[in-house]
């Protein structure tokens, strides 16, 4: 990991297999706020089909 400076604020450098590393992390600290079951997970998706269809 290396720190580089550019106008006066700092960034880091690492390598690729870390930061992905990093995020995997991060997303499995993340909950969603609620698990839809197959159901109404399609009845959501038709739902949010149609309204995008509408826009057009």
């Amino acid at each position: 990991m290396n720190v580089l400076v550019i106008d006066h604020k700092s960034y880091v450098v690492l390598p690729v297999k870390s930061y992905e590393a990093l995020q995997k992390k991060a997303a499995l600290k993340t909950r969603p706020e609620k698990t839809l079951s197959i159901e109404e997970a399609r009845a959501h998706s038709k739902k949010m089909i149609k309204k995008w269809a509408g826009e057009q």
